[in-house]
């Protein structure tokens, strides 16, 4: 299955029936009057968060959706049956955007809550409604009205407790198959990470919370240089950013340029994203002595003019420093759950379930 995490479809609410005009013919009741009934309500459309959903996917194969219709109303009084409503099943953490006025309808963060998209048409009058004593053979009814019809762009942004930012083969996707069940792809060139990934790290009982990874990035994404900027949207519901830096890159790039040079992209892209607690990891302590490990730490951190923030040394591949890494996080996460932070409120995935990767389809 491919990850998608944009679609447009068209939504068409059921129209409303048209009332009757009818009148009541039964034997020895040569004036029985007027008995049209009242056409039924058209159905609407809702959009439904699915938990088990993780991709816009199949919007790619169907873009147009329509409800029932509501039926004529006819004789006896009787109205006509309402249309069905149609629900539409989409991944939580949808934002829903209706094209033509560019307004937001809705987010979708809870798992199975329900978004009214098109309104049904109401069903017309039947003509028993306009007998009177001045009018008793009315033949006046009323059409139903229309059903709401329009475009709607649907973008999907992962719910995560925790994401992780960094230049491509910084070590995000080894770390996170570290602290939890996701098997991204994992490999020694740039951008084995396509799409995002998402992992449950699990502390303890009833102690948990959700990791995304996203693909690199790297000098020029805002312009769309490698895979660009396109995914970081998946971060913006985090509470805390992990910024992984690679000790000690292979190519002898500066890790203090590297740092800075994704703060302007995150800058360019979206200034809130600077805004949110971010720590930085010096990953890949493994590849150096304990004591040369220890020390290129802290000329990076002096020179970031980092030592008052939140940082750690880890190794991804072997785990060392991971435990106190991830033992910190579920104490933050926890401190803002408890204080109602709205980052997240929906449930994490499963033990072992992650985003789709490349080498699915």
């Amino acid at each position: 299955m491919k990850f998608v995490d944009e679609a447009r479809i068209w939504v068409t609410a059921g129209n409303g029936g048209n009332g009757s005009a009818s009148f009541r013919r039964e034997k020895y009741i040569p004036r029985g009057g007027p008995d049209g009934g009242d056409g039924g309500r058209g159905g609407s459309v809702f959009l439904c968060a699915d938990a088990s959903l993780n991709t816009l996917v199949d919007f790619r194969h169907k873009r147009r959706y329509a409800a029932e219709s509501g039926r004529k109303g006819g004789g006896r009084e009787k109205s006509g049956r309402s249309g069905e409503n149609l629900e539409i099943r989409v991944p939580v953490g949808t934002i829903v955007t209706d094209v033509a006025t560019d307004q937001v309808i809705g987010d979708l963060v809870h798992a199975d809550s329900r978004l009214l998209v098109a309104q049904g048409g109401e069903g017309g009058i039947g003509n028993v409604h306009f007998k009177s004593s001045t009018n008793r053979s009315p033949r006046q009814f009323t059409p139903g009205t229309a059903g709401d019809s329009r475009e709607l762009d649907l973008q999907l942004r992962v719910l995560a407790d925790v994401g992780l930012l960094g230049m491509p083969n910084a070590g995000k996707s080894t770390l996170i198959r570290t602290v939890s069940a996701a098997r991204p792809r994992v490999a020694d060139y740039p951008f084995t990470t396509l799409y995002p990934n998402l992992g449950v790290v699990r502390i303890g009982p009833g102690q948990s919370y959700v990791v995304a990874d996203i693909p690199g990035l790297v000098a020029g994404a805002a312009a769309g240089a490698g895979l660009g900027i396109a995914f970081l949207k998946h971060l913006q519901r985090t509470r805390v950013l992990l910024h992984l830096v690679d000790l000690a890159p292979p190519g002898g790039e500066d890790p203090v340029a590297s740092v800075r040079m994704l703060e302007r992209e995150m800058q360019h892209y979206d200034p809130a994203l600077l805004s949110k607690p971010r720590w930085l990891v010096l990953n890949k302590a493994d590849l150096l002595s304990p004591k040369e490990a220890d020390s290129r730490a802290r000329e990076i951190v002096a020179a970031l003019d980092w030592a008052n923030h939140e940082w750690f040394l880890i190794s991804g591949a072997t785990g060392n420093g991971v435990e106190k890494l991830t033992q910190r996080l579920m104490t933050v996460v926890a401190q803002a759950r408890s204080q109602g932070n709205p980052s997240i409120n929906a449930e994490p995935p499963s033990e072992g379930e992650d985003m789709p990767n490349s080498e699915s389809d």
